[in-house]
């Protein structure tokens, strides 16, 4: 890959190649930013169109802990039980903490893609003890959402997270958010349903970039930020709700789908990408001043064990052909 600073020619070799990837697997839109200036920007519809970024939302809500860690409404290491009283001297809940949530460590199984209410999130039954077992899905960000819920109520604030969200990071970015879908109980979605632009996606990536800052103020508290970026003993591949460049356990599909782990020593080492269904990518590389958009169209047949390995995606070779 390229060395650090090496820019990236907007009409280069590279936005050509990686572009020709994107599209050759179901691509909408490719779109980089180096040291905040655009560089690369390809799409096939308006540049104004937004797609959902399906499980990408789920690097929302790692921020969104680290902006009630600055509020004063809760801790990455206190209990799930502390809020969810009913939750209280239940053999392996009680020892559940917002961390193990946050890293999808926490004991909860859940069907990936159907989103439980928050309230069917915090009745369910754990499958294992936190932080032993790695189990990617929806219920823990749901359960998440609930929790922050109370704790917004309690603190006598409304208790809609979208509305949080939106006063705490999304507006001081300066984002647009053209949906964010809700489910069947009226809650904002946590683990997917966000649609941005890819301008817009590149706004958080640029926040994520600049260590969680805007014009040099933190938005969130910053021990908790560095929080997001640690792997845990069950998948060190996995942060608070961010991949990771380390070698992962790739048993579940999710896992599985990003290379980024098998390939860890191809890429920089400071690499945190945002994934979702479809392969929707946001890439942050802080070393080399960089925040890459990929969004492409979700075809769930693609996605199955008959697809043509063809057009299966690779982070590692998007990448390689992006900065070579």
């Amino acid at each position: 890959m390229a060395a650090p600073g090496h820019a990236i020619a907007a009409t280069g070799a590279g936005c050509a190649a990686a572009t020709a990837y994107s599209d050759s697997r179901r691509g909408l839109s490719v779109l980089v930013l180096q040291n905040g200036a655009i560089v690369c920007d390809t799409h096939k519809g308006a540049a104004e169109e937004a797609y959902e970024l399906w499980s990408g939302t789920k690097s929302f809500v790692g921020i969104i802990a680290a902006a009630a860690v600055q509020d004063g409404l809760l801790t990455l290491d206190e209990p799930v039980a502390a809020t969810i009283r009913e939750w209280s001297g239940t053999p392996l809940k009680k020892d559940v903490t917002l961390r193990h949530l946050l890293s999808m460590t926490g004991g909860q199984v859940s069907a990936i893609g159907k989103p439980p209410t928050y309230a069917e999130a915090a009745a369910q039954d754990l499958v294992a003890a936190p932080g032993t077992e790695f189990h990617y899905g929806p219920a823990p960000m749901q359960l998440f959402g609930e929790i922050l819920r109370r704790k917004l109520v309690a603190a006598g604030r409304p208790g809609d997270i979208e509305t949080y969200v939106g006063d705490r990071i999304l507006k001081p970015l300066g984002m647009s958010v053209a949906q964010w879908r809700r489910g069947a109980d009226g809650n904002p979605l946590l683990p997917q349903g966000m649609v941005l632009t890819a301008r817009e996606w590149a706004k958080f990536g640029e926040f994520i970039r600049a260590g969680g800052t805007k014009d040099g103020k933190s938005l969130v508290d910053p021990v908790a930020f560095a929080e997001l970026f640690k792997g845990s003993k069950a998948n060190p591949g996995y942060g608070l709700t961010w991949w990771l460049p380390h070698i992962a356990p790739g048993a579940d599909p999710v896992t599985a789908s990003t290379d980024i782990g098998r390939r860890a020593a191809e890429l920089p080492r400071d690499l945190v990408l945002a994934a979702g269904a479809g392969d929707q990518r946001l890439y942050v590389i802080p070393s080399r001043g960089l925040v890459i958009v990929r969004q492409a169209r979700l075809d769930l047949a693609a996605l199955g064990p008959g697809a043509d390995p063809a057009t299966k995606w690779s982070d590692a070779d998007f990448l390689r052909l992006l900065l070579d």
